[in-house]
């Protein structure tokens, strides 16, 4: 089997039924209005302090500018890694670790991290658990590269402004493992999960078969 991508490991995490089918697309590439908006976190300077017209008119953010520049500004006075945030030593790197392999968007040098870009909407504190596995995976392939420990990651939602750290606790390093064994193990389709939140707006509920509630059938 194929060295697992750290896209891979977060379908585990997040559903590894999905991941079955999304393993037999012909082209897993992602959809094209994802790249506008990841290019956000390679223009947080330009963002914050433009020195014409407002490029926030224009972009593909999720709240209204004035929220958008307040939150970014918060993440520069809290986090120590801004100044490699906003001016990325190296970006769009692919890493090859010795469990798995995928492009970190970012590598920070100061202290040695990578960051990974979520187009999506982030969660009140914290990071969704698939996007905490993709973190970990690739600090892991970065410290399998350059040899040496790497403590932390970080994953960025451009269309918020929001920047989140991610430790590489025991807990999160035991549910990479996890999601791991889960990419390990798929040699057909593994069971439904039933979850309406999930399954409701899956691309493969049709071909799945899992039956989500409508509001007219909770309605009787």
């Amino acid at each position: 089997m194929p060295t697992p991508t750290f896209t891979d490991l977060a379908l585990a995490a997040y559903c590894p039924r999905k991941l079955y089918y999304r393993y037999r697309e012909p082209d897993r590439s992602p959809p094209p209005e994802v790249e506008p908006v990841n290019q956000l976190a390679f223009r947080y300077p330009d963002l914050l302090d433009p020195g014409g017209p407002d490029p926030l008119a224009e972009a593909p953010i999720a709240v209204p500018p004035t929220e958008y520049r307040a939150t970014l500004g918060r993440v520069r006075a809290r986090i120590d890694a801004w100044d490699d945030l906003a001016r990325p030593p190296a970006r769009e790197v692919y890493l090859e670790g010795r469990q798995c392999r995928g492009v970190a968007h970012k590598v920070l040098e100061r202290p040695l991290a990578p960051s990974i870009v979520s187009p999506g909407r982030p969660p009140t504190a914290g990071v969704w658990r698939p996007q905490a596995v993709r973190a970990v995976a690739a600090a892991k392939a970065l410290a399998w590269e350059r040899e040496t420990p790497v403590e932390r990651a970080f994953v960025e939602y451009p269309a918020h402004g929001v920047v989140r750290e991610v430790r590489l606790t025991t807990r999160r390093k035991a549910a990479y493992r996890l999601a791991l064994r889960t990419v390990r193990s798929i040699d057909g389709p593994p069971p439904r999960l039933h979850d309406e939140a999930k399954c409701g707006d899956c691309e493969y509920r049709a071909e799945c078969g899992v039956r989500t509630q409508t509001l007219r059938s909770l309605l009787g």
